[in-house]
């Protein structure tokens, strides 16, 4: 199954990925914006939150989303890292991982395509979950195994093409008494909240194809 390369992507991805048989980076696409290629979205103390990593623009042709550079012009990192300090120093395991997190907050990466895939590697070692890749060689415009990740793990995904299988388990979160529970939103949110215990929503949300 093929998968966009993601920014601390939502719930959904990370339980895709625990259940696929093969997993495939997207490493041939043409660089999107507005996707979670540079994007999470978190929960603070006011509702959801986005925090985007800025990139390099480029002149002429659509980079390939392997060569697309991290822009510094602004303290992104600082900005990123103080929110989810903010949103998450009173979660049960927030200090338990921090350590882990906060160098992705200090080191400057070139390539986002390489920063996403560390901090994916990271997450999946947190959870305890495999997580074994290879790269696509060239860009497919539609797959052979339905749902198309790459449409449906979407900042802006429509619904038109539902993952069937996918049924989020809830799980408590921080401002859940005043937000209510806000679903599929970034990994860190499941991870800070449950800790080890992610590894059982992200199981139990997937059913059998």
């Amino acid at each position: 199954m093929i998968f966009p390369i993601t920014y601390l992507g939502p719930v959904h991805y990370y339980a895709r990925l625990l259940h696929a048989r093969q997993v495939q980076l997207e490493h041939c696409c043409r660089y999107e914006r507005q996707t979670f290629r540079n994007r999470c979205v978190i929960v603070a103390a006011n509702g959801q939150l986005p925090l985007t990593i800025p990139v390099v623009k480029q002149s002429g042709v659509t980079p390939l989303t392997r060569d697309v550079r991290i822009a510094y012009d602004t303290p992104w990192q600082t900005l990123h890292w103080r929110s989810l300090v903010s949103a998450y120093q009173s979660s049960p395991y927030f200090e338990y991982y921090m350590d882990d997190f906060e160098p992705f907050y200090t080191r400057r990466f070139e390539f986002l395509f390489d920063f996403d895939l560390q901090l994916t590697e990271l997450v999946c070692r947190c959870i305890d979950m495999p997580f074994h890749y290879t790269f696509t060689t060239g860009y497919e415009t539609a797959v052979s195994e339905a749902p198309d990740l790459r449409h449906i793990i979407h900042p802006k995904y429509d619904g038109a093409q539902p993952d069937a299988l996918f049924h989020l388990q809830p799980y408590r979160q921080l401002f859940q008494a005043k937000t209510g529970f806000l679903p599929n939103l970034s990994i860190v949110d499941l991870l800070f909240n449950k800790g080890p215990e992610s590894y059982l929503v992200l199981r139990d949300s997937m059913g059998q194809p």
